[in-house]
């Protein structure tokens, strides 16, 4: 732990002169992660990362599939950064997935939940059949028998849905129903 600024040199010899988010090589600059407990806290990443960190509303979603790699970083900084763009993704499925496999350490955690917490969150809630409110990572249950588009199974009435996760809308939540990540829309669901 360092609460001395790296110098650009000393980033990209750590990163080998491409983007740690990323991997592009072409017009890297230090991003500073706010924040920061005691860890170095620049990343060195590319203009196409900093710009679409920068304006959430113009982000390409396929180009944040390099978090894949980027999340297993053994830099705190990187963890950190790669941890809040799948939280900013977690309408995706993917990057909901890649959430559920990484693994943190519980202060390289706590300064990735810093940012959200600090934004705020000024977001329309997810609320279930029953008007109650539905949280990422709640168990919740089916209340009607749904044909799930795409598949050849229907949702049955009771089932348990576990480690729900919210999209962009509040009236879907997505999760996994006989191994299938589904959208269900939060009419059809009551908060178990």
């Amino acid at each position: 732990m360092n609460d001395r600024k790296m110098t650009e040199n000393e980033l990209l010899t750590r990163c080998g002169g491409k983007c740690e988010l990323c991997g592009s090589e072409l017009e890297l600059s230090i991003y500073d992660l706010p924040a920061s407990d005691g860890y170095e806290n620049e990343i060195m990443i590319c203009e196409t990362c900093s710009s679409q960190i920068a304006a959430a509303d113009t982000m390409d979603m396929n180009h944040w599939r390099c978090l894949n790699d980027s999340m297993w970083s053994p830099v705190p900084a990187v963890q950190v950064m790669s941890y809040r763009m799948l939280k900013r993704l977690n309408g995706e499925g993917w990057a909901q997935d890649l959430l559920d496999m990484l693994y943190l350490e519980d202060d390289v955690k706590a300064w990735g939940d810093a940012e959200v917490a600090a934004t705020g969150d000024d977001t329309t809630p997810t609320l279930d059949s029953n008007g109650a409110v539905i949280n990422a990572g709640d168990t919740v249950v089916i209340i009607k028998d749904l044909n799930v588009k795409g598949t050849s199974f229907v949702a049955k009435r009771g089932t348990a849905v576990r480690n729900i996760a919210l999209t962009n809308n509040p009236e879907h939540i997505e999760g996994r129903v006989n191994g299938t990540r589904i959208v269900i829309l939060t009419c059809f669901v009551k908060k178990s």
